[in-house]
């Protein structure tokens, strides 16, 4: 390619872009923009070229104006710089790759400013900590240091960072007073003070994985590996958490105890009422069971709705299709008091998750969740005509029975509780 250079970098002559376009270049602008976008845009270095074919050394013996006969060559970037401002091009190679498009990114320049916004998510939640009362706070810079480099905030956009630590800052300011008095909070209205929203600072978020960092490090403890212990820790920084939206559905559970809840549960099992139970319930109850209980433990409320119309007598708690933990919270209390649990789910894959978690967590027997009883259960509804569900979703290997899986798979079919309600009650008395 050659002819003189001409001022101005507008559009390329269609001579020089179809010289320029040509397949036999196209590995050399490749690599070259690679290099010039790691270089700040500048053309600096070589580019090396390898197993090339007789078209490309035949464009790069033109582009370079030398002969480019061996199977590789070494481009340095300033000369084929330097060759393009006098060529009929008549700009540089970032104009002529920026010519021939996509629009050059300087990587260098976007590290560095990556790198800056990072340092001013720091220098600003440092100047936010010193203006309150944690600066004197021994475990502060511990925190903060821990935040730094332990990853939750740097995978973060810095403007997400930058309001999230400051909100955590604040929060923990509000728990840590400088003159600290007995006032507690409900963590909804706290978190609604620092974010605007009642649900800032649920579980799962990144401001109470923050916060509780911090609380932590406040009264030297671990951080908390599980609901329960995030609660407590919670409570111990005189936070309240929420503890009566969630429930747990339950039906004849009959303790022994003479507490006037525990009456009730009596009461409302003679009459064959279900009872709903708040977290709150289960911690003032000290449930009591007769030794030996055998408690069944069901997935869906009809379950339980079934039982009650039927005034069946057998105990049952559910998990209403989750392990939450106010369901956990029951079940660990009938465990203490000498229970033993038989479980029956949903014949699909979340619900052999649910029962693996459950059996694996208490012994549960398998109630009625079997291979023969899934593979009864698929004829019955099969010889009935029954619309069929398709099982969807990755296999799990159920804990209690390696070959449920396998006969799952084969069929193909999922099959809600519901499908063996009449069994089930059956079996409850």
């Amino acid at each position: 390619m050659s002819g003189p250079g001409r001022a101005g970098e507008g559009p390329l002559d269609a001579e020089t872009l179809a010289f320029l376009t040509r397949p036999g270049l196209t590995r050399l602008w490749t690599a070259a923009r690679a290099r010039l976008e790691r270089n700040g845009l500048q053309p600096t270095g070589t580019t090396r070229l390898q197993h090339l074919d007789a078209p490309e050394r035949e464009a790069l013996s033109l582009l370079l104006a030398r002969p480019v006969t061996g199977p590789t060559a070494t481009v340095g970037l300033l000369d084929l710089d330097a060759r393009l401002r006098a060529s009929a091009a008549g700009r540089g190679l970032a104009a002529t790759l920026e010519a021939l498009g996509p629009p050059l990114t300087d990587r260098r320049a976007l590290r560095d400013a990556a790198t800056a916004e990072r340092a001013r998510v720091w220098s600003t939640a440092r100047t936010e900590l010193e203006a309150t009362a944690l600066a004197d706070r021994p475990w502060t810079e511990r925190w903060l240091e821990e935040l730094r480099h332990g990853g939750t905030l740097t995978r973060q956009d810095p403007h997400t960072a930058t309001t999230v630590v400051i909100q955590a800052i604040r929060t923990l300011a509000t728990l840590f007073p400088e003159h600290p008095a007995p006032v507690s909070w409900g963590r909804g209205e706290l978190a609604t003070r620092a974010t605007g929203s009642a649900h800032g600072l649920d579980d799962g978020t990144l401001l109470s994985r923050l916060v509780l960092r911090g609380i932590a490090l406040a009264h030297d403890t671990e951080f908390p590996a599980d609901a329960p212990a995030r609660r407590a820790l919670w409570r111990a920084a005189s936070v309240l958490p929420d503890e009566v939206s969630s429930t747990v559905l339950t039906y004849g559970l009959r303790p022994t105890g003479g507490t006037w809840q525990e009456r009730a549960l009596r009461e409302r099992a003679d009459h064959h009422r279900e009872t709903h139970l708040t977290l709150r319930d289960l911690r003032a109850l000290h449930l009591t069971m007769p030794p030996g209980t055998r408690v069944h433990v069901c997935e869906n409320p009809r379950v339980i709705e079934a039982a009650a119309d039927t005034a069946r007598t057998a105990p049952l708690v559910c998990t209403s299709g989750s392990a939450t933990t106010v369901v956990l919270t029951l079940l660990d209390a009938l465990v203490a008091s000498g229970c033993a649990f038989a479980y029956h789910g949903d014949f699909d894959w979340p619900g052999i998750t649910l029962a693996n978690r459950v059996t694996r967590r208490y012994a549960a027997a398998p109630w009625r969740m079997r291979a023969p009883d899934y593979e009864h259960l698929a004829t019955r509804v099969q010889r009935h005509g029954t619309p069929q569900l398709p099982l969807t979703g990755p296999p799990v290997e159920a804990a209690w029975d390696p070959e449920l899986a396998p006969a799952m798979e084969a069929l193909g079919i999922a099959l809600h509780e519901e499908a063996a309600l009449d069994l089930l009650l059956e079996d409850l008395g």
